[in-house]
């Protein structure tokens, strides 16, 4: 086994893309400590400012999405493909990989074609239940492709899939005895049962809506709410609400310890992204999902469907949940025989150590 192996790992665009990718360049550095790892990302995306934070290298590519709803901005796009390429080829010349890890996200499509072109080995790490266009067609030429969700033969050469599940951030799903601390933190009543509301570090326009609008019901009832607004949405709330609404309300732009957030609540709301969705299943709570409909090929219905049709997890769509969400998660807080199905439920989904999984996979194609 080579000792000091080179790998590029290569995507970025958003959490639900960069925090896999740092769990897998993790374990690898704990699996072969002398390994050299560079990421490759798109300029101006955040994995730019995320990836140097968690202490790698990264290099980023010109390269953008397609912009719907614009021609104009699309003139460009075949350019800077082209001109990601090369550079793609350059990269690999320079820093000779014996293995590249695609991730999703706009830089992975240039670097492992590049790869594909210069014979070196690529792993693709599909989070979503529903392929996109770019992983399917790389996916023909990949060595091995790790997924998440089953039936993903559809999309992929079923020879090569693995299904390793999602890697977490471990700090994250580590809730056991936190109940008490996570209500003190947030200084709340444990004894009281508690919705908690995420809609990732942005924000959820309907998740904030739905809740702002059904707060009286809620208070009705004695519940307390944990509620991330998101950075686009917490002035807004804060202005018509004020910082202390009720003490039954905590309203907080991010969550810095979402730890203590899970372990404090009783029932989760939630966006249904790849990444939440895997630490949903370790977390083992009742969760309602509330899939974005902003998101390329509507793949966060399609991964939300995937936890419903094994009675994991209860779905809202985004054009009712302002009229119907905060009622279901007041009836689901009052009906411990389903969420207890629930949690046991979800917990079966979970598929923990998906990290060191596809950090040997990737090893293996270096020793291959």
């Amino acid at each position: 086994m080579n000792n000091s192996p080179k790998i590029i790992i290569s995507g970025g665009g958003t959490g639900g893309h960069i925090f896999p990718a740092v769990a897998i360049a993790n374990a690898l550095k704990r699996i072969v400590p002398g390994c050299e790892l560079l990421f490759v990302g798109a300029i101006g995306r955040m994995e730019m400012e995320k990836v140097p934070a968690a202490g790698y290298k990264i290099v980023g590519l010109n390269i953008s999405g397609i912009q719907r709803g614009s021609i104009v901005k699309n003139l460009g796009l075949p350019f800077k493909l082209l001109g990601s390429v090369r550079a793609a080829m350059q990269l690999i010349k320079d820093f000779k990989p014996d293995a590249v890890v695609g991730v999703g996200g706009y830089a992975s499509g240039p670097l492992l074609y590049a790869a594909s072109l210069k014979g070196i080995p690529y792993l693709i790490q599909e989070q979503n239940s529903y392929a996109g266009i770019t992983n399917k067609w790389l996916g023909k030429k990949a060595a091995k492709i790790c997924v998440a969700f089953d039936d993903m033969e559809q999309f992929f050469p079923e020879a090569k899939i693995l299904k390793t599940g999602n890697p977490v951030r471990q700090d994250v799903v580590d809730i056991k005895g936190k109940h008490y601390s996570g209500a003190e933190l947030l200084k709340l009543d444990p004894l009281k049962k508690t919705i908690l509301v995420t809609g990732g570090s942005l924000g959820a326009g309907t998740l904030n809506k739905s809740i702002e609008k059904h707060l009286p019901e809620i208070l009705a009832q004695d519940v307390q709410v944990i509620w991330q607004t998101g950075k686009f949405y917490y002035k807004g709330v804060i202005e018509r609400l004020g910082l202390e609404y009720h003490p039954n309300v905590r309203i907080l732009e991010f969550l810095n310890k979402m730890d203590l957030a899970y372990a404090a609540a009783d029932v989760i709301i939630s966006r249904a992204g790849a990444g939440t969705i895997a630490e949903l299943c370790l977390i083992k709570k009742p969760v309602i999902l509330v899939p974005s409909p902003n998101v390329a090929e509507d793949h966060q219905t399609k991964n939300a469907l995937a936890l419903v049709k094994n009675n994991a997890a209860v779905l809202i769509n985004d054009r009712s949940a302002e009229d119907t969400l905060v009622a279901e998660a007041l009836r689901l807080l009052n009906d411990k025989a389903y969420c207890a199905t629930l949690s046991e439920n979800i917990g079966r989904m979970a598929l923990p150590q998906a990290d060191e999984i596809i950090a040997h996979e990737v090893l293996k194609l270096v020793k291959g």
